[in-house]
């Protein structure tokens, strides 16, 4: 194969990568995409925020999605003994999407590769990024063995990574970095809901909270079908033995309220195990590309916000390398890598507060604090740049501060 020649190559099909991808196609620039997997393929986060519908409804991705009916969430419960939290995304301190959708990622990511070959992007699939040379300019010269093992060279103004946990150029540019996030790991899969209860409750996206440290996500689909994971410290997901499907069914009793449910549900498959998911990288961009979604940052899947980082730093690259590739100047510092850590500093200090305890404290607490609720939800929502919200703008301390004051609330009325 000849060499090619692009504006702007993107490593990824995923939903990050077909978002830049769209935007950058509607502005006329030239995009090669290239996937190493085959589509459609097994991947996680299934559950989205509402945040992530205006990405894809601006870059013309969203009536595709709407047609495939996935199962409408419209917000989330968390359970914790026989306390229950549940969250509406239509009573939140932002204004916004008050729903999004529950996916199957195979389904979903395949619908949007689709539809970007449709409005005329080149995308390849089971082609392998192996090397990336960089000019002084930021141009590019980006090496990718094709399925038949034969290599080919991109040249490109600049290259999007969003390869997610394929983290292409974190590894080929030493860009990893340990994460602040607690070391936590994961076992889940997909089962056949057989005895999926009717109305909301079988549709209902649930946070089963064992301990402090460990929970449950049960994410149920439109097909019948359900995703089941557990969450724990490596010692709990190393206290299991035999394969992951038998060690997935043995932590199902640790759930009272789903055991039942779930203990005959067939798997679909063996399901997955990931070790140390949090990652992090030493920097969000550099001449000539920029990192998006998994590939820069990985949080926790607690809240369910990987998808919605995805999208929104691939459509903030999208429109900076837009002006950059025009001539105009950008600031990638301020604009880029300031905005998403602003977001994922949010994020970031709810997961940790998560496995202090502290945001648990605030969930569980009766009675419920309504405007607290409302501004918690946002936040769950995906709404972590709007600064009107105290629980955005302070997130570093009111967690924090609010557990303080129930706690000592608490031990007060326990002592009378």
């Amino acid at each position: 194969m000849s060499d090619i020649h692009v504006d702007v190559l993107i490593i990824g099909a995923g939903p990050s990568g077909c978002v830049a991808a769209a935007y950058l196609n509607s502005q006329g620039f030239n995009i090669k995409v290239v996937e190493k997997s085959v589509f459609p393929r097994f991947v996680i986060g299934e559950s989205l925020l509402p945040r992530c519908m205006e990405h894809f409804e601006e870059v013309g991705l969203l009536e595709s999605l709407k047609a495939a009916n996935f199962e409408i969430k419209n917000g989330a419960r968390f359970l914790r003994d026989d306390v229950v939290c549940n969250f509406d995304f239509s009573k939140k301190h932002t204004d916004g999407w008050d729903w999004t959708w529950q996916v199957p990622r195979a389904d979903f990511d395949d619908i949007l590769a689709k539809e970007i070959v449709k409005k005329g992007v080149d995308v390849s699939f089971e082609h392998e990024v192996v090397d990336v040379t960089f000019e002084a300019d930021g141009s590019s010269i980006t090496t990718v063995k094709d399925a038949d093992g034969n290599n080919y060279n991109i040249h490109a103004k600049f290259i999007v990574d969003s390869s997610g946990y394929g983290r292409v150029l974190p590894r080929l540019l030493d860009l990893d970095k340990p994460s602040s996030i607690p070391v936590h790991s994961s076992i889940f899969g997909h089962v056949k809901d057989i005895n999926r209860p009717e109305g909301e409750e079988g549709t209902l996206i649930t946070f089963d909270v064992l301990d402090k440290d460990t929970w449950f996500w049960v994410i149920p689909f439109s097909n019948g079908n359900t995703s089941l994971g557990f969450v724990g410290k490596n010692e709990f997901i190393d206290s299991f033995n035999g394969t992951t499907s038998e060690r997935l069914q043995n932590m199902l009793k640790e759930s009272d309220y789903y055991y039942q449910r779930f203990k005959d549900a067939p798997l679909l498959f063996e399901p997955k195990s990931i070790r140390n998911y949090s990652k992090a990288v030493k920097q969000f961009y550099g001449k000539g590309y920029a990192l998006t979604g998994n590939s820069a940052e990985f949080l926790d899947p607690v809240f369910s916000s990987g998808v919605t980082f995805a999208t929104e730093s691939a459509l903030k690259a999208a429109k900076l390398i837009t002006k950059e590739l025009k001539g105009e100047s950008v600031n990638w510092e301020e604009d880029y890598t300031n905005y998403i850590k602003r977001g994922v500093d949010v994020f970031a200090t709810y997961v940790k507060e998560w496995y202090t305890g502290n945001l648990q404290t605030l969930f569980f607490h009766r009675p419920e604090n309504p405007e607290v609720k409302r501004q918690i939800c946002a936040v769950l929502a995906g709404y972590v740049w709007d600064e009107t919200n105290p629980f955005v703008k302070k997130h570093d301390r009111l967690v924090k501060t609010l557990a303080h004051l129930i706690n000592m609330e608490k031990e007060k009325s326990e002592s009378n």
